[in-house]
């Protein structure tokens, strides 16, 4: 599928950006079964995360780069052991090369690891009915771009969508990458500068991205969509927190599923007082 498509005239409604982990695929036996094998190796085997402990520090906003919540995640084992982080001796890039060779698998140019079993969380269909719809639409993630690429364009079948990476821009909460993909979507489609934006993500630093971009322009509208990660969703009581944490950081509605998000929600969303 190509975003060729997709150019329309300055009258869409609406402008869509998507984070990939927890709203394109689910990420909880990839992503976080890395972060939770980092965490136990490098704490000699004394403390495997859970999904809940990484919940909470993701609930904290800014931890959206996952090595960097690894390395946390270890830091904070030792200081509950009495210890202080300069006694801890702990590499990040090792830690780095540790956590690839889990999610990517121990030969970087043939993945086999983890990355390979992620279930997809959207269909191709829906993006292209956001594109009958006038509805441009494009992705900024914390990912690696090779990673991004690997589901974008090795699962969707989604050819050069505009996409801004890890290598791209400052790290979520910062807004610098989301303007950067609403930009490139202004200038493939001829998108007025004061189209809404609608940030779809499943974290509380996506929320918060959404609204420091609005203080770096408050003369558009900005508006997150919270999706609720898959492993959450037969857990009532972690539910109702991680709900409770989106709509405090600024999610406007939140969805089970991205593709819940479609045409005639969007519509309603523009409707509702800005």
């Amino acid at each position: 599928m190509t975003q060729e498509t997709s150019r329309q005239s300055n009258s869409t409604d609406a402008i869509v950006i998507f984070d990939i982990d927890g709203v394109v695929r689910d990420v909880a036996g990839s992503y976080r079964r890395a972060i939770a094998d980092t965490v136990e190796h490098f704490t000699g085997g004394a403390y495997r995360p859970t999904q809940t402990d990484m919940d909470k520090l993701k609930s904290e906003g800014i931890w959206n780069n996952d090595w960097e919540a690894s390395q946390e995640l270890v830091y904070r084992y030792f200081e509950e052991q009495g210890q202080q982080r300069h006694q801890v001796a702990l590499d990040y890039q090792i830690l780095i090369d540790f956590f690839q060779s889990r999610y990517q698998g121990p030969d970087s140019q043939n993945w086999t690891g983890y990355i390979c079993d992620e279930a997809l969380l959207l269909q191709p269909s829906y993006l292209e009915n956001l594109t009958a719809a006038g509805i441009p639409w494009g992705f900024f993630s914390g990912a690696p771009c090779a990673e991004a690429a690997y589901v974008l364009s090795g699962r969707l079948g989604l050819n050069s969508p505009v996409l801004i990476a890890m290598e791209d821009a400052p790290g979520k909460p910062d807004p610098t990458g989301l303007l950067a993909a609403v930009h490139q979507l202004e200038n493939q489609s001829s998108i007025d500068t004061a189209t809404p934006v609608i940030y779809v993500g499943d974290t509380v630093a996506d929320m918060l991205t959404a609204e420091k971009a609005r203080l770096v322009q408050p003369t558009r509208r900005w508006i997150g969509v919270g999706i609720l990660p898959p492993h959450l969703q037969h857990t009532p009581d972690r539910l109702d927190a991680y709900t409770a944490n989106l709509k405090q950081a600024g999610a406007i509605v939140i969805f089970n599923n991205v593709q819940e998000l479609t045409p005639s929600r969007i519509r309603e969303l523009l409707q509702r007082p800005a």
